[in-house]
């Protein structure tokens, strides 16, 4: 799939038009329209960048989809890797549009179904009782086997759930009972059934469900049919969403409709808010600063895989995409055009500046995370306890984020963007709270 270069065209023109214009020290008058054309085409090339990187993440669930088919169809080791490797491969565009769930609220709205963590995975499938337990005093459905289990009592109602499929996940199981933790679709619910638990704690491993668990000639603990029939069903509804997410970005589609009939500062106001909340309240603190805080590996965003140090990565990278105005797509192909980057560095050159090198910061220091973890020393193991050295490049991180969104802010200011208010974080704001 391609995206149209009309409007990377015309906002190219509209740029260019700026930059004569103020080489020739033009009065306010003259530079009045061609900025405001300018916040306009910026907030348009946001728009195409998350139509390309939701239909990115498509493609990628859909290839996740065929390597799951040929694991099911030849259930050994190798085709399991390689099921895994596709789902690593599906987080890498998917948590590049994450900055663009804070300020759509049409992405916030939908974002719970694909991407909720974490999760009582008791729900879906068998657990090892010693590290899990066997009982929720908030949870009822904290160990209710749906794969083990063809009918399940939910608020005092019984659910048939003889056949697993995509509507019974949807509607019924996904925050069953109103409990957020009741995970039961999207991409870690896919992950869990992919790599079971971690029971490595903060030490080195990740999940080591065995291929014979959806052996039917050769099942390993048990109902082998129905996990087939779960992970078949709920990555089906995987696609379906984000056919749904990709959908509402295209022309005339929701979430772009409701982007684009705002003004322009409005629009600026929503790529901004992304920006700062994703890397503060969200990233920084929920995300990264509580798993610390607590050395708690339950706390680690893909702590099934041990995926965490890509999926910070990723999520660091979306938010420069936001500001650089670019992204690349999976097949390498360069999605570029007006930016934030372009309007501040007009106003003022010094933080465009500023701001791209806290950017580079908080790759560099998302990297040094990267780089540990293919040397076995993943989230999971920086995080804890009494690893002193692990623990600082972690902070790095934080501090990385911290300093860019304070520079998110200047930016606000300088704007003159009113309004904006970005995610906290008691784990950042007030951390003797968490405790």
């Amino acid at each position: 799939m391609k995206l149209s270069s009309a409007p990377i065209f015309a906002v190219s023109i509209v740029a260019a038009a700026l930059l004569s214009a103020c080489s020739q020290n033009p009065t306010q008058e003259h530079t009045a329209v061609p900025i405001e054309s300018l916040k306009s085409a910026v907030v348009v090339q946001y728009a195409d960048i998350a139509e390309a990187v939701y239909e990115d993440s498509l493609i990628t669930a859909m290839a996740l989809r065929d390597q799951i088919q040929v694991f099911l169809d030849h259930p050994t080791e190798s085709n399991l890797a390689k099921a895994k490797e596709a789902w690593i491969a599906a987080r890498v565009p998917y948590q590049q549009s994450e900055v663009y769930r804070f300020g759509n609220a049409i992405v916030d709205d939908w974002e719970g179904k694909v991407n909720a963590w974490p999760l009582d995975e008791g729900l879906i499938d068998y657990v090892d009782t010693s590290a899990y337990g066997e009982e929720s005093d908030v949870n009822s459905l904290y160990s209710a086997n749906i794969i083990a289990n063809k009918t399940l009592t939910i608020g005092g109602s019984t659910l048939d759930a003889s056949k697993i499929t995509p509507e019974l996940i949807a509607e019924h199981l996904h925050e069953a009972d109103g409990v957020e933790a009741n995970v039961a679709s999207g991409y870690h619910a896919i992950e869990f059934l992919l790599w079971g638990q971690d029971l490595n704690g903060t030490n080195k491993g990740a999940g080591e469900r065995p291929a014979s668990d959806y052996d039917l000639q050769n099942c390993s603990n048990g109902h082998c049919e129905r996990r087939r029939e779960y992970l078949l069903a709920a990555t089906d509804l995987l696609i379906s969403d984000l056919e749904e997410m990709a959908q509402n970005w295209k022309h005339a589609g929701a979430a772009r409709v409701a982007l684009l009939e705002q003004s322009s500062d409005q629009g600026l106001s929503t790529i901004l808010t992304g920006m700062g909340s994703l890397a503060y309240g969200e990233l920084g603190g929920e995300r990264t600063k509580l798993g610390l805080l607590l050395h708690d590996p339950e706390e680690e965003h893909d702590c099934f895989s041990d995926n965490t140090h890509y999926s910070h990565y990723y999520d660091a990278k979306g938010i420069k995409n936001a500001y650089l105005g670019e992204y690349t797509r999976i097949d390498g192909t360069l999605v570029k055009g007006p930016s934030l980057s372009t309007l501040v560095q007009q106003a003022q050159p010094s933080l465009d500046v500023t701001m791209k090198a806290r950017l580079m910061a908080t790759e560099a220091a998302a990297q040094v995370m990267v780089d540990q973890a293919m040397q076995g020393n993943t989230f999971d193991v920086l995080i804890g306890m009494n690893n002193t050295a692990g623990n600082q490049v972690v902070n790095n991180f934080i501090d990385s984020l911290v300093s860019e969104t304070r520079t998110t802010e200047e930016i606000i200011r300088l704007l003159d963007l009113q309004g904006i208010s970005l995610e906290g974080s008691d784990s950042l704001d007030n951390p003797d709270s968490v405790f």
